[in-house]
């Protein structure tokens, strides 16, 4: 977790390869650039380097003047690997050698993180084996072919594995950069850097990538009403058969259009909104765990300490004074 610096914002070098994808390009710059203080003082200073400080070639047809070489790389706190399409590190695995002496040799402090088939430059370092990561589910059985040592997931949005973060595609990429921002800052400045963006502003790495799924064509087939009302009612008891009788739908019928709808479970949804309600409450008021637990819905502090300590691994009084004391 990043504490602020009292001298400068956390530095972010993003690198661009041959190949690369110009929306996980500029992904980083965007949603970091949106990150404020309430000062509006910038919390990261995103910048993008190339082997050489060469152009490279984007995958839609264009070239990219970078103003950085891979020395940017051993100033960063964090290192982003944006996705390539048709790299040479995609057919065979092998990376080039200046990359990968770059990327093995950055500060053992150094957070990184890849977007969609950035994958495959982290793991083409050697960065990935026999740890957890995700690329864009097109990609996985290739993936798996050239680094079978990886414990790949394809099924959901990102894989946070402590200094070593990996996304699918397009889209995840933005989820990813709002993760680091929340896990770095809080829920407020994450949910204000994504307002900014006009963007969601959480949706979890557990979720699952939309793989070929049909999207209901009728408004009023929406499970969407249903999760508004949840929402505003966070507070109190829940039950399935309710909230299917809200969208005028027999359970089985709510709980598919649910998991189509959202990528989750009705009851896996429902649990990361109120471990959400239970993180903002903690960071921006100084209510008691216990009540904490009821206005989010897990109705006693050892339900929320057990809910907050799976999702985030910290208990509700660590992660108050984390994020109070957090600049």
């Amino acid at each position: 977790m990043c504490k602020n610096r009292a001298m400068r914002p956390h530095q972010v070098a993003v690198l661009a390869l041959d190949e690369v994808v110009g929306f996980d390009l500029g992904t980083p710059s965007q949603i970091f650039g949106a990150a404020r203080d309430d000062t509006e003082k910038r919390l990261y200073e995103v910048r993008v380097c190339t082997p050489g400080r060469t152009p490279v070639r984007a995958a839609a047809g264009y070239s990219i003047i970078p103003e950085h070489g891979l020395e940017l790389l051993a100033e960063a706190d964090t290192i982003v690997v944006a996705g390539v399409y048709g790299a040479q590190v995609q057919l065979t695995g092998i990376l080039e050698p200046e990359v990968h002496r770059a990327l093995t040799a950055a500060a053992p402090t150094t957070r990184i993180v890849s977007i969609c088939t950035g994958a495959f430059v982290l793991a083409g370092a050697g960065l990935l084996d026999g740890r957890r990561a995700t690329t864009h589910w097109m990609h996985a059985a290739n993936f798996r072919r050239l680094f079978p040592q990886v414990e790949l997931d394809p099924d959901v949005l990102f894989v946070d594995d402590g200094d070593i973060l990996t996304s699918a595609g397009v889209g995840a990429g933005i989820d990813l950069c709002l993760h680091l921002i929340r896990n770095d800052h809080g829920s407020e400045v994450a949910n204000r850097a994504a307002r900014r963006c006009v963007v969601p502003p959480s949706r979890a790495g557990g979720q699952a990538q939309f793989i070929e799924r049909p999207v209901p064509q009728l408004v009023d087939s929406s499970t969407a009403p249903a999760r508004e009302w949840v929402l505003a009612h966070l507070d109190e008891p829940l039950d399935l058969r309710a909230l299917a009788a809200c969208a005028r739908m027999s359970v089985r019928t709510f709980t598919r259009r649910f998991r189509e709808e959202t990528g989750q479970s009705p009851g896996k949804w429902i649990t990361q909104q109120r471990v959400d309600r239970a993180r903002h409450l903690l960071e921006t008021t100084d209510l008691p765990v216990d009540q904490v637990a009821q206005h989010s819905g897990f109705g006693t502090g050892a339900a929320l300490r057990q809910q907050l300590g799976a999702a985030v691994g910290v208990s509700p009084s660590v992660y108050r004074t984390t994020f109070r004391s957090a600049g």
